[in-house]
């Protein structure tokens, strides 16, 4: 079963960037069919799902990131991102990174009951 590991978060400026890695996991349903994930959670918050991707390249955001982030993966590498520009101090948070492993290509939603395999978080802090 896979562990997806995430990477490259850190601190910075309100208005700057940020590139989210999920990689190093390997799934028998093959990674390519799985619904990939990003969420994160805020202190004293909970799991909000920030975006999701299918199969097929399409693509869900949460209102408050359309615009501002966007989320990608590379099937060939096994690898999951999370392009994140223009950064407000509301986007402080751990951010995860799940796969749905039902394998059904598409995604069902960007709830945390639809992820079965999560990452162990990687630390972003906007400051204003």
């Amino acid at each position: 079963q896979g562990q997806p590991a995430e990477s490259g978060g850190g601190s910075v400026q309100a208005g700057g960037s940020l590139t989210l890695s999920c990689g190093g996991s390997e799934f028998p349903q093959g990674y390519s069919s799985l619904c990939m994930a990003w969420f994160r959670q805020a202190p004293e918050k909970r799991y909000e799902g920030v975006a999701s991707i299918d199969s097929f390249g399409s693509t869900k955001y949460v209102d408050s990131v359309k615009g501002r982030f966007t989320i990608s993966r590379d099937n060939s590498k096994n690898t999951l991102y999370l392009e994140m520009n223009s950064l407000k101090s509301e986007d402080t948070a751990t951010y995860y990174c799940a796969a749905d492993l039902r394998a059904q290509g598409y995604c069902f939603g960007l709830s945390t009951r639809d992820f079965g395999a999560w990452g162990q978080g990687t630390q972003v802090t906007v400051s204003s």
